[in-house]
């Protein structure tokens, strides 16, 4: 199955991290978050990928025209440090397509711009780029089959801490309430699509906008609700969060390591609800 990344945000939050990178390139541990990003999709087994260029296309391209095995892999140093032996490899098994679609697009727009990459894909995935999670991927995968519908989405609680506040009229308040008891949910960033879903994009349209409200009118929009692990890199504050998480190895999103993947989900259910509520406090 294709993974459409969409990697061509500004990322102007992020700029005391990234400098002139891309948002997608600011570095959690040895990689860029893409990095992290692709790497859980590979280990579900999808390892399609289509980046959605924009922003410092150049250094997305950069990046992985020189990649460095080595960074994230063992590996043995023979003859003097002329032959390099990996144990492993990241990417070898990684078709990924570079597709420039403008540095002003919106989501919606540089989606439509890489509609015919997906010639032939009845589903396909797609992701902002921008969020780590351990969800279990065949499990929402399957639910989107089950339900058979055009799109949905990871609907997660936010990671942020504020309180929601309701006041009367004249300005007495009534209530205070943490965000995360509040019952709310946002748009995690992990969609599953089928191919009509370009049916409902106008030229011009952002994608969650007007496609996704025709689709709830036809009831062919669903939400896959996840109490699990799941961070957005927004600021550079969620930025050094993440950053920490990972060197502590304490890092739920790598399911590949399997230790703390959403297969253990249940046996570690409170170490790892505990741990995800850290990102944004």
């Amino acid at each position: 199955m294709k993974v459409v990344l969409f990697c061509g945000g500004l990322g102007t939050r992020l700029r005391e991290a990234a400098a002139n990178l891309p948002k997608p390139m600011v570095h959690i541990g040895y990689r860029p978050i893409l990095w992290h990003i692709m790497k859980y999709y590979a280990y579900y087994g999808h390892k399609d990928f289509i980046l959605c260029l924009g922003y410092k296309a150049d250094a997305i391209k950069n990046y992985f025209l020189h990649y460095n095995e080595c960074l994230s892999n063992d590996f043995t140093l023979l003859n003097g440090g002329k032959t390099i032996q990996l144990s492993n490899s990241d990417i070898e098994d990684w078709k990924i397509t570079f597709v420039d679609t403008g540095l002003h697009s919106s989501i919606g727009q540089r989606f439509k711009a890489v509609e015919k990459y997906l010639e032939g894909e009845e589903v396909f995935l797609a992701n902002y780029s921008d969020g780590l999670t351990d969800l279990n991927l065949p499990r929402f995968i399957d639910d989107f089959y089950q339900k058979d519908r055009v799109a949905c989405f990871l609907c997660v609680k936010p990671s942020h801490s504020f309180h929601l506040v309701s006041t009367t009229e004249d300005g007495l308040v009534n209530d205070i309430k943490d965000v995360k008891e509040a019952g709310i949910r946002i748009n995690g960033g992990y969609f599953l699509f089928k191919r009509e879903i370009y049916q409902y994009i106008n030229e011009g349209e952002e994608l969650v906008c007007e496609p996704f409200q025709r689709l709830m009118k036809l009831n062919q929009l669903t939400a896959y609700k996840y109490d699990g692990f799941w961070a957005c890199m927004d600021t550079f504050k969620e930025q050094q969060q993440l950053d920490d998480l990972y060197c502590q190895g304490k890092a739920p999103w790598h399911v590949w390591k399997s230790t703390q993947s959403e297969y253990c989900w249940e046996t570690n259910k409170s170490k790892t609800f505990n741990l995800a509520y850290q990102i944004g406090r």
